[in-house]
This record gives structure tokens, sequence and C-alpha cells, in this order.
């Protein structure tokens, strides 16, 4: 059985040990819940952001997170907002692109606000703070953020953020994880 063969699993593995002791944390695509799940799961004490521009993610993330809702705060906004909800720095800002599972494929994440938004994370993320990216390459909206992200990425300033790519070689449209840390 392989243990680590795709880009969900790799972050999932690098969140678990970057979450467990974290007092802040954000899911900036919430979808069908279960990313905030997984943060809620694996975090000690942390209280949790989680934002999704559709009333249906939100309701199923609050549905599957139940356990946890004294700890998660529910935003049904863009994460292009998410300065107007998040006053205080953050661990980690987690970003599972693309559409809902399950929903309309017309209503997808968008490389221009995401990069927009990611320019606002950099200022609220704590220093060793991570912001951690699954994109999809497998439809088109999802093939253009990764192509700008690649862009972006290569681009931050190396003396302040480390930021990697692990996307399986041998399969076309795999999804692509980035991981970005904050150095201290």
């Amino acid at each position: 059985m392989q243990m680590l063969s795709n880009a969900i699993q790799i972050n999932q593995c690098l969140l678990k040990e970057a979450v467990k002791n974290a007092d802040l944390l954000v899911d900036a695509t919430c979808g069908n819940g279960s990313d905030t799940l997984f943060l809620a799961n694996n975090a000690k004490y942390a209280h949790i952001y989680a934002f999704d521009i559709q009333k249906e993610a939100i309701e199923k993330t609050k549905e599957k997170t139940k356990k946890y809702e004294k700890n998660i705060s529910y935003i049904c906004d863009s994460h292009i907002n998410m300065k107007k909800y998040v006053k205080h720095k953050a661990d980690a800002v987690i970003f599972n692109l693309g559409y809902l599972p399950g929903a309309s494929h017309e209503i997808t994440t968008h490389a221009d606000t995401v990069l927009k938004t990611i320019d606002a994370v950099k200022d609220l993320l704590k220093i060793n703070g991570i912001i951690s990216i699954l994109a999809y390459p497998g439809h088109a909206e999802g093939y253009n953020e990764y192509l700008k992200l690649l862009e972006y990425t290569k681009m931050m300033d190396k003396h302040i953020f480390t930021a990697c790519w692990y996307k399986l070689h041998n399969h076309t449209n795999a999804p692509a994880m980035c991981w970005i840390e904050k150095q201290g």
C-alpha cells in the first residue's frame, strides 16, 4: 500500500506536524469540510476560520465539524476578504483550489483572487507560518491557477519565504501541492 503517493497525502503529512500547536488556522476554501475537519482533529487548541463563497459549502462544513463548532468561525465570503475577519496572525492558511466536489464545476476559484489573497496572507502569517495550496491542473481554470502560482512562487523573496512544489511526475493532471514557509 502506498502511503505518500499524492499531493493530498503529502500535504496532510506536513500539515499534521505544522498545526498541532497552532493558535490560529485558516481554511481559505472549506468546500465539503474535509480540510477544516482535518485541521480541527490535528490542532490541540487552535481557533479555525473556514471560508467559502458558497453557502452549501459552509453548511456541509458545519455539519462535518459539528463536534468542533465552538472553535470554528464559518464565513460565507471570499477568501480575498480574509483580513476583514482574521485580526490576529495565523500559524497556517490552507487553500484547496478548484470547485466544490459534487456541485457545479462552473463555480471555481480563480488565479487572480488566489494571488491577491496570498499577497494579503503573507502579512497575516506568523514567522514560521505556512501557506499550503493544493492546485488541480486537470481543468481549464485549475491549469491557469497552477501556472500562475508556479510563476508567483518562483518570484517570492527567498529571504522571507521558502516555496516548494510537489507533483507526481508520471501522472497527467495530478494535483500539485505548494508549500510556503515564512522564515524567521
